[in-house]
């Protein structure tokens, strides 16, 4: 079988949503963090270069 192109990565989870523009949709971004990360349990993880994810890898 093929293997996935997007593989999760080791990349800052903060620094990507801290470097979203404009703050408006950045602020958006830290609020929804919290909300995934505190209904799911689980730690965000970046796939590739700006997909977010949570769950294990």
């Amino acid at each position: 079988m093929a293997e996935n192109k997007t593989q999760p990565t080791d990349a800052d989870v903060d620094a990507f949503l801290a470097a979203v523009t404009p703050e408006t949709r950045r602020e958006d971004g830290f609020a929804l963090e919290a909300i995934f990360r505190e209904v799911t349990g689980y730690e965000p993880v970046l796939w590739g270069p700006s997909i977010q994810l949570k769950g294990e890898r």
